[in-house]
């Protein structure tokens, strides 16, 4: 089925033309991943798609609808973006896997942040330790966790692995698999990594702002 659907998409900032009629469909529980070189325009895409960015032409429809009927709120909530650097709320781990309740409103499940922790390899006592004092490939995993604490259908992952050591990068993408695999979240995923575009089920390449070559 159908999830994300772009039609000739563009997006452009004063005179420069970052993207141009991007044509996409991506089917729920697809991942897509996403290549080409810097400045393609692959970020503004993605960003879009996660109603961080406004496109100037073309069609974007979620499920159906166009983007533009949503709350963008409760649009963000559904089609959920991680940031190529984790940006961690507030002190403590805590904070950041209570988030996603307290925006809805809704009581903190501390039995599930605890199995969550203790799956990416983390202690329970982990919960109330200070984000300040967590490795960079702790606090990915947390970033990533506080995404995925109630579960969005679309996983948006703008290089998560850039900067990451080989053993915090291969847990990261365990854990994507697993909510790709298991939760069947749809991941879109951006890259530069040859291994991991290597392996990639679906492979979008933009080139200047537009797709190239197809996509398998």
């Amino acid at each position: 089925m159908s999830l994300l659907e772009l039609k000739g998409v563009g997006y452009q900032a004063g005179e420069t033309t970052i993207l141009e009629d991007v044509d996409l469909t991506i089917n729920a529980g697809e991942w897509v991943t996403i290549a080409g070189p810097s400045g393609s325009g692959k970020s503004t895409l993605v960003r879009i798609i996660a109603s961080l960015l406004s496109r100037t032409s073309g069609e974007l429809n979620f499920a159906g609808k166009s983007i533009d009927t949503y709350d963008p709120i409760a649009y963000r909530r559904r089609v959920s973006y991680s940031f190529q650097q984790p940006t961690l709320f507030g002190e403590t781990v805590r904070d950041n896997l209570s988030f996603p309740y307290q925006i809805r409103q809704r009581s903190f499940d501390e039995q599930r942040a605890v199995a969550a922790l203790d799956y990416v390899g983390l202690a329970a006592s982990d919960l109330d330790k200070a984000v300040i004092d967590l490795s960079g490939g702790q606090r990915q995993r947390v970033a990533l966790l506080r995404n995925v604490m109630i579960y969005p259908e679309v996983l948006i992952l703008d290089e998560v692995t850039a900067g990451l050591d080989a053993e915090n990068k291969a847990f990261v993408w365990s854990m994507i698999r697993h909510f790709n695999g298991d939760d069947g979240i749809t991941i879109i995923a951006i890259t530069h990594d040859q291994s991991e575009i290597d392996v990639a089920t679906r492979l979008v390449t933009l080139t200047d702002g537009r797709i190239t070559g197809g996509t398998r």
